[in-house]
């Protein structure tokens, strides 16, 4: 049988199981039904209540269905589509969340910001499935605040038909051939952390000088870059409006299942390693139900439909077992581990941070 072939039978299969697995869940462009516009009124809420707030495409309303069912409660959802929109709602008032998802980076800047509550980890006893390279981490060593949810890559997504030989280096996307047929991720952090990787910098660089060095690099590259998008991007590859997307590794696997010719790579100088983790906030007045709700989303066989679903790897070491096969042998969803030496975590940079806020609010206006 051909590559292509097998590729597309891989497509086929990934597709019918999904939804045979999920009950042919909302896709991540559906999103949840049930999000409401604004944060619940923390004074209203009732015990019986769970109020979630996750990323835009986390959310799987039959695990949801099967949570509320054998737990007696209803969990309403809200959304957000990056960590500074995360931190902008919780800082301006918002305070009727339980549950939220903050990617790991983030969750160090949460603590400082007294924002998390202190899990009590005998109640969440799958805690202990953990993969070991996700235990210990920087921002949170003892997970008295987070634990791991879904983790992954951010690399390059590229069409295979338009780049036969697999990019090695950031500096793709500065080629001047590929004009109008690139797209950068809509992420402060990521998207400098791009520049700096292809400039031999960290991503966590807190010189003003490199982080200059940094925008200049990304405005030279903006004539082009057709789109910075977070969303969109796996769809952008599929329709081949993009020959070149900075994304992360789970979309990208989203669009191989559906353009055999899509391909992923972790550049040569290196690349992020992310996990988005599942905390309990401060002003939670449901922290035995949140943490219930926790141990469920990193159950076993929970964690295998979710990673099966969104195409994320889940930090359950257990759960690799029981995810399709497919998706165990793409190095967009579960990296070689030749690629681990090379990747990095996004920290948080403290008082630099305004320059790079600033540095990102230049480039936009450019």
């Amino acid at each position: 049988m051909s590559a292509r072939a097998l590729t597309v039978s891989y497509s086929l299969i990934l597709h019918l199981t999904l939804c045979i697995l999920c009950a042919c869940q909302p896709t991540p462009e559906d999103g949840p039904k049930n999000t409401p516009k604004t944060a619940p009124d923390a004074t209203s809420q009732a015990a019986t209540t769970l109020h979630y707030f996750t990323w835009t495409d986390y959310v799987s309303e039959d695990l949801l269905n099967a949570f509320e069912k054998a737990n007696g409660v209803k969990v309403v959802v809200d959304t957000f589509s990056s960590n500074e929109e995360l931190l902008a709602k919780l800082q301006s008032g918002a305070s009727g969340y339980d549950v939220a998802v903050p990617s790991d980076f983030m969750v160090s800047i949460m603590i400082k910001q007294d924002l998390l509550a202190e899990l009590d980890l005998a109640k969440i006893p799958n805690v202990g499935l953990v993969d070991e390279r996700l235990q210990h981490l920087p921002f949170d060593p003892e997970n008295r605040y987070s634990i791991p949810y879904l983790w992954g890559t951010v690399g390059i997504g590229y069409d295979s038909k338009v780049i036969p030989t697999a990019p090695e280096s950031w500096g793709v996307l500065w080629d001047p051939q590929y004009k109008g047929r690139i797209s950068m991720l809509n992420d402060q952090r990521e998207l400098f952390g791009a520049a700096l990787r292809a400039m031999g910098q960290s991503a966590n660089a807190k010189d003003p000088k490199i982080i200059e060095q940094a925008k200049a690099k990304l405005v030279s590259q903006k004539p082009l870059v057709k789109t910075y998008s977070s969303d969109n991007y796996d769809q952008l590859l599929v329709s081949g409006e993009v020959a070149l997307a900075h994304g992360w590794g789970g979309a990208v696997a989203r669009a191989m299942a559906e353009r055999p010719s899509i391909k992923y790579v972790v550049p040569k100088e290196g690349a992020t390693i992310w996990s988005d983790c599942l905390v309990v906030l401060k002003t939670s007045r449901n922290r035995e139900l949140a943490m219930r709700f926790i141990n469920f989303l990193l159950d076993r066989d929970v964690a295998a439909r979710t990673t099966n679903r969104l195409l994320f790897a889940s930090s359950n070491r257990e759960a690799k077992a029981l995810v399709l096969a497919p998706l165990r042998q793409n190095p967009a969803v579960y990296p070689p581990d030749s690629t681990f030496d090379r990747l990095e975590w996004i920290t948080d940079v403290g008082e630099a941070i305004k320059l790079y806020d600033r540095a990102w609010t230049e480039l936009k206006l450019r």
